[in-house]
């Protein structure tokens, strides 16, 4: 019979194995409902986004319902509009891509011409597969599937917005109704909220303003459809470390094979997107931010590998916003602050940096309680107080 030693803790082991076995779990159910858990996390994140101009007009004294309904209107006609122009400008993009390709393959032919000259002879025929497919309406009937799979998620994800933002306005008084002591849960859940919509507020805003000057500036270097590219700079920007770098490659390619622009032009190009990215990435973020709401360098590239995994493409442009949430959700519990720390750059956690601020102010309030005023008396020092 095996007989227990009460002295060798058995606790932590166990306890470890079980947390590993249930990530494992949480994995593979992410995985397996991807499909499902896609549209739910993009409609939360839009709605979280969305009840900070709703506060706002309650404020300015609209009722909740009516705020909620403006602000919805508001933004579909804005994304309804933006919309627009990006489907008109893919479109005038597909029209014009045989002429790239052509372009795009002669190119290829003068770069063989250069090698075979320099001693290096290559087969044309190796890689010409990459720009002429066997299928000539393979990649347009796969490109037309993606966008109607495309539109049946927006449309999916509009409707989990609308749901949701209406569901929060009773969300606080179900969760009074369904909690023993709700003003703990509501607190953290209030911290929690907060902390996430000031980051994902400060990251659209950064990545629209990326947006705008990837716009602006394939506009002054005269790239066709700048529109289209300043549209996927906002989103790749969500994508930590190589999502700036992808978004820069096709403005910077399409001018370089463009009949107007040349080495020197697309490498004007690549040195802007590379300043913009500088700028907003390393200056102006991390200020408007703050420290305690940043990521470990390696936390985010691993981020990036994990969310790509588990939910693909999408997992990919919110694998930051995803893990932040993570973060801040660990970071509002005493008993799990730790793991929020291991996620951090090592700074000092914006839950530490309050809580001495508040204790400070509290401190200072109680010591101007304690001081005798001209109306009141001094206390009498007890001689065996400070004693004991």
């Amino acid at each position: 019979m095996l007989h227990r030693d009460d002295n060798v803790r058995y606790g932590l082991p166990l306890n470890l194995t079980l947390a590993l076995a249930a990530l494992v779990i949480i994995v593979a159910g992410i995985r397996a409902g991807a499909d499902l858990i896609i549209p739910i996390l993009l409609g939360l994140f839009i709605a979280v986004i969305c009840t900070s101009p709703v506060n706002w007009l309650q404020r300015l004294g609209l009722s909740p319902r009516l705020a909620v309904l403006v602000t919805l209107l508001v933004i579909g006609g804005f994304l309804s509009l933006v919309g627009l122009l990006v489907v008109n400008a893919f479109g005038t993009f597909i029209e014009a891509l045989p002429g790239i390709e052509r372009r795009l393959y002669e190119h290829y032919l003068n770069v063989l011409d250069s090698l075979a000259a320099m001693g290096l002879a290559i087969n044309p025929d190796t890689l010409a597969g990459l720009v002429e497919g066997e299928d000539e309406g393979g990649w347009l009937s796969f490109l037309l599937g993606g966008l109607g799979n495309l539109l049946m998620q927006s449309m999916v994800v509009a409707l989990l917005v609308v749901f949701m933002m209406f569901e929060t306005l009773n969300f606080r008084r179900k969760v009074a109704f369904a909690l023993d002591d709700p003003e703990a849960s509501l607190r953290r859940f209030q911290e929690f909220s907060e902390t996430l919509k000031r980051y994902l507020a400060v990251k659209t805003f950064v990545s629209l303003l990326t947006g705008v000057m990837a716009w602006l500036a394939c506009l002054l270097a005269g790239v066709d459809f700048p529109l289209l590219w300043g549209v996927l700079a906002f989103a790749l920007n969500y994508i930590p470390n190589i999502g700036s770098a992808i978004a820069a490659v096709p403005p910077v390619l399409l001018l370089l094979l463009s009949q107007d622009g040349g080495l020197a032009e697309a490498f004007g190009l690549a040195m802007a997107y590379l300043g913009i990215n500088f700028v907003l990435g390393n200056l102006v973020e991390p200020r408007l931010m703050g420290r305690a709401l940043g990521l470990s360098t390696f936390v985010a590239f691993l981020s990036l590998v994990v969310w790509g995994w588990m939910l693909g493409v999408v997992g990919m442009l919110l694998s930051v916003v995803l893990t932040m949430t993570l973060k801040i959700a660990l970071d509002s519990h005493p008993q799990t602050r730790w793991m929020a720390y291991m996620l951090g750059p090592g700074k000092r956690p914006m839950t530490d940096r309050i809580a001495s601020e508040e204790a400070l102010s509290g401190a200072g309030v109680e010591d101007e309680a304690n001081q005798p005023s001209l109306m009141t008396k001094s206390p009498r020092h007890e001689p065996g107080r400070d004693e004991r």
